[in-house]
């Protein structure tokens, strides 16, 4: 008496779904939302009460435009991209961006109540250091 040790073949349909690709996708847009997203809020840790303006249209930047930002406390610090830094130290930094190919539009925050002296200086430094794009940060009115 033979036997036949192999298994029937049947078709049947995979009812199991593989969320192993699904679950590794998942996990890296966390860990990329993770890393961004304290860098999206460091800009707004420094206590700044900016100027107002008036509401009006704002157009769009040009996407190749790179943007730095600098801002100055109550105290008269300044934050050169959410780091605190000296005046010399800033001035080091903007001789650095000033001799870039394509230097960037430099983003003042100052706050509302600091002396302007401060603000003339800091873009008395820009212009020696040929950084002529400058844009000022401001709030809409409530």
């Amino acid at each position: 008496m033979a036997r036949t040790f192999r298994q029937r073949r049947q078709m049947h349909a995979v009812a199991e779904l593989n969320v192993t690709n699904l679950l590794d996708l998942a996990f890296v847009l966390l860990i990329i939302f993770m890393i961004a997203t304290p860098l999206i809020t460091a800009e707004q840790t420094i206590p700044i009460n900016l100027p107002s303006e008036s509401k009006s249209e704002q157009s769009k930047p040009d996407p190749d435009i790179t943007f730095q930002q600098i801002s100055i406390d109550r105290q008269g610090a300044y934050f050169f991209s959410g780091t605190r830094m000296t005046l010399s130290e800033l001035q080091a930094r903007l001789r650095q961006l000033g001799g870039e190919k394509k230097p960037p539009v430099i983003r003042i925050r100052a706050d509302l109540t600091l002396q302007w002296q401060q603000v003339v200086t800091l873009m008395d430094e820009l212009k020696k250091n040929n950084l002529s794009k400058i844009s000022f940060d401001t709030q809409a009115p409530d």
